[in-house]
């Protein structure tokens, strides 16, 4: 596959210093530029779409009447993380031991 090239960029040369300090070991400078401009793109069509979402939930409010009070929204929203963090801060079940370890468990005491 062929390469294609971006575009030179001029910047102050303390904008490249701080750039080149902020390399991770053995990265290049290009390496970092081609994937902070990826990571921005990737960003920008992100936020279209969010847009684009909530636009197009908007006339569908719009058209229907049917709006949600914000209280009521932020309220359901408040409930579901906390749902959510008691999920997380519950302890994980433990595996119960498996019948091969407690026999050596066993076997080990026998031998004292």
């Amino acid at each position: 596959m062929k390469t294609a090239q971006l575009p030179p960029v001029r910047v102050a040369p303390a904008v490249r210093a701080e750039i080149e300090s902020a390399l991770h070991e053995g990265e290049s400078l290009s390496e970092f530029v081609e994937a902070s401009v990826l990571q921005a793109a990737r960003h920008r069509k992100a936020q279209q779409a969010f847009l684009a979402r909530g636009r197009s939930s908007l006339a569908k409010a719009r058209k229907s009447g049917e709006f949600h009070p914000l209280q009521s929204v932020l309220d359901g929203m408040q409930s579901r993380l906390e749902d959510r963090m008691r999920a997380l801060s519950k302890p994980a079940d433990k595996p119960a031991s498996s019948p091969a370890k407690k026999r050596t468990k066993a076997s080990a005491a026998d031998k004292r």
